[in-house]
């Protein structure tokens, strides 16, 4: 057992400062696996290892997707380690061989989550989604279904539900985006809208948009060049108004 702020330390640094100055990385399985299991931002960190123990090491993990979609929880958007999260969800989800089911539970997770999400988030996470639907084109029912959502009472995807295949995903459709192309930031609702369009075969490039922050979203407001809207087609003649106004009629300046 280690203080929690001893265990964030070790897996910060684990995947480049220490796995690969091991001459058995393989005995950090157990280690890292007991780390994944702890949840919350102890989770997040060991990703990182886990990740260059499957793929360079052939660790085997049954239910690494259940534990990783587990752990997409309203935080997930606010922790500090977003980026590094959004990465290797990246690169667990760019392979073409896993289920429709699957991916398309990650999806609409993502989008019920996204509802409270801040706006840089949002910038992030809505290419991210476009990525998956490029990858994996069976999932695109969620967004062209037949009928639309419109004709369901209610949405049957089941937010609760830990394991990814129950959670009648592909049922349902995305009207989280939908419902984001009104919001208030207006990059938001420009990015949100793509999805309206038939997406493009390149994916986007998320790799400069994991670490966007609250401030260099309103650095970028603030630095927009302002358009000048004109509100009076009548040049304004004197203090009291119109050439005809009733006021320029009775008084005068001297």
């Amino acid at each position: 057992q280690l203080p929690t702020g001893l265990y964030k330390k070790v897996l910060v640094i684990l995947h480049d400062s220490i796995l690969p100055y091991m001459n058995e990385p393989t005995l950090m399985i157990d280690f890292l696996t007991v780390a994944y299991g702890i949840g919350g931002a102890i989770s997040l960190l060991a990703l990182n290892g886990l990740f260059i123990l499957i793929h360079q090491h052939n660790l085997e993990y049954p239910d690494f997707y259940k534990k990783l979609y587990s752990l997409l929880d309203p935080s997930i958007y606010h922790v500090k380690y977003r980026a590094r999260f959004f990465h290797l969800a990246d690169l667990f989800l760019s392979s073409s061989h896993l289920p429709a089911y699957l991916v398309a539970a990650f999806i609409k997770r993502l989008s019920r989550l996204a509802l409270t999400a801040p706006p840089e988030a949002l910038l992030m996470v809505i290419p991210f989604i476009c990525n998956l639907f490029r990858r994996h084109p069976a999932c695109k029912v969620l967004v062209h279904r037949p009928n639309g959502p419109e004709d369901m009472s209610e949405d049957p995807y089941i937010m609760e539900e830990e394991e990814p295949s129950e959670s009648r995903a592909l049922e349902s459709s995305l009207w989280e985006i939908q419902s984001l192309q009104s919001h208030y930031q207006p990059e938001v609702a420009k990015a949100a809208a793509i999805l309206n369009q038939s997406l493009s075969e390149m994916e986007d490039d998320i790799s400069g948009l994991l670490e966007l922050s609250a401030y260099e979203l309103f650095d970028k407001e603030v630095k927009k060049k302002a358009i000048d809207v004109p509100l009076e087609f009548e040049q304004v003649r004197g203090l009291f108004g119109k050439k005809n106004d009733i006021f320029a009629e009775h008084f005068t300046l001297d």
